[in-house]
């Protein structure tokens, strides 16, 4: 019987064999939902979606965008944005 916070449903199950030969449970966190767009909602592209402490790994490049509202706006809406801030 696998320990008691291993048995709700947060944690995905992964069947590894060792090198014995066994086939054995472990026990890894799901993926968190991907980013979306503050706007519209969309996906956002360039934006990882990994654990905290997978993304702390990652270099400042490699966390989001470099262009401004970059994880926070798609594309099509950081334009938009900038489209009204051109006409006022």
């Amino acid at each position: 019987m696998p320990e008691l916070r291993y048995r709700s449903r947060s944690y995905k199950r992964m069947r590894k064999n060792t090198p014995g030969g066994e086939n054995v449970l472990r026990y890894k966190k799901k993926k968190p939902s991907k980013h979306v767009c503050g706007e519209c909602g969309a996906t956002l592209n360039g934006v990882p979606r990994g654990r905290p402490y997978e993304i702390n790994k990652l270099s400042k490049t490699q966390k989001r965008p470099s262009r401004p509202y970059g994880g926070y706006l798609c594309s099509a809406c950081m334009r938009k944005h900038f489209k009204n801030e051109a006409r006022q």
